[in-house]
């Protein structure tokens, strides 16, 4: 196996089956430390530099928890038009990142580019982490998803998956390649302008992935053991910021997964994963069923931030 000391994680292409039990046994290791809310100082000597061309919560401040919990430092930027990377001189992705490997030891990166990690990545020596490029990846967040889903289940092999959404996300590519890893079939369900790519779908044979798609949760929930949900009322990736005003749509009844879909038709042990925000497509009673494990999601984002992190600047083999 590869070792992870000095290297970018930018996509789940190019992870392989060892790497990804390799990168949760050593979650479960970190997990105590967050569990405790305590820091050590794993990382006392080393900064993290976060820059964030698009608008982020979860996975800005899991990687920022994540370097304090292992006693790390942490500076960036999370809005670029107060920098000058995103003012009037649009600096470029390699001027800028030439310029923050000298501030840190690593850079987490989220961009409305497709690419763009990839880019820093040519021109960085220090490693790159992808929060996110526009319609391309976000493989933290699915290593974050099944990280959860071991944790959960006590397995990933074996479970069948129903992914609602927009399948032109980030989130949903990176799934498609984890997934080719592990004997899994999936099923999409998406809007029909929202569905899976020709492209993609050549991929996903290309790389093995057992799939089909559906156009109606109520076809495919009852055999699922695992439901991954995004919104289908979605902003605009590929800008910087999306600043549309007025009511927007509400979700069809195809993509929501209400509460009483879940009694009447869901598995009783099957667990519902979404990485937020959402709309309305998981109304709000649906938090305290025995399906949901968003909250739970959330905590393990922190945990594998922390593991990602402690892998690629060698404090973990």
């Amino acid at each position: 196996m590869r070792s992870f000391a000095g290297r970018d994680i930018l996509s789940l292409k190019e992870f392989e089956r060892n790497e990804f039990f390799h990168v949760f046994d050593v979650a479960q290791k970190m997990e105590p430390i967050a569990r405790a809310r305590k820091n050590v100082d794993m990382l006392k000597e080393k900064t993290l530099v976060t820059a964030f061309y698009q608008p982020s919560t979860r996975t800005r401040l899991a990687h920022e928890a994540a370097m304090h919990r292992l006693g790390g430092h942490v500076c960036g930027f999370a809005d670029p038009k107060m920098t000058r990377a995103g003012d009037f001189y649009q600096e470029s992705i390699k001027d800028t990142v030439k310029m923050l490997e000298y501030y840190g030891d690593v850079i987490v990166m989220r961009h409305f580019q497709q690419g763009a990690p990839h880019e820093a990545a040519k021109w960085a020596s220090i490693p790159i982490i992808n929060g996110g490029d526009g319609w391309g990846e976000h493989p933290t967040q699915i290593l974050t998803d099944l990280y959860t889903v071991l944790r959960e289940k006590g397995r990933i092999d074996g479970l069948k998956w129903l992914a609602v959404g927009d399948m032109r996300m980030r989130t949903m590519h990176s799934l498609g390649y984890a997934l080719s890893q592990f004997d899994c079939p999936i099923t999409f369900v998406a809007p029909p302008d929202m569905g899976l790519t020709d492209e993609f779908k050549a991929e996903l044979k290309q790389y093995s992935v057992d799939f089909k798609e559906v156009d109606h949760v109520e076809k495919a929930i009852a055999d699922a053991d695992v439901i991954l949900v995004e919104p289908v009322v979605q902003p605009d990736y590929t800008k910087s910021r999306d600043e549309r005003t007025g009511e927007l749509s509400l979700t069809p009844a195809n993509y929501r997964i209400t509460r009483e879909l879940l009694e009447t038709k869901a598995k009783s042990d099957a667990i519902l994963l979404h990485s937020l925000p959402r709309m309305d497509e998981v109304p709000l009673d649906v938090d305290i069923t025995r399906w949901s494990r968003y909250w739970q999601e959330a905590f393990n984002g922190v945990v594998m931030r922390m593991t990602l992190l402690a892998l690629v600047l060698g404090a973990m083999e």
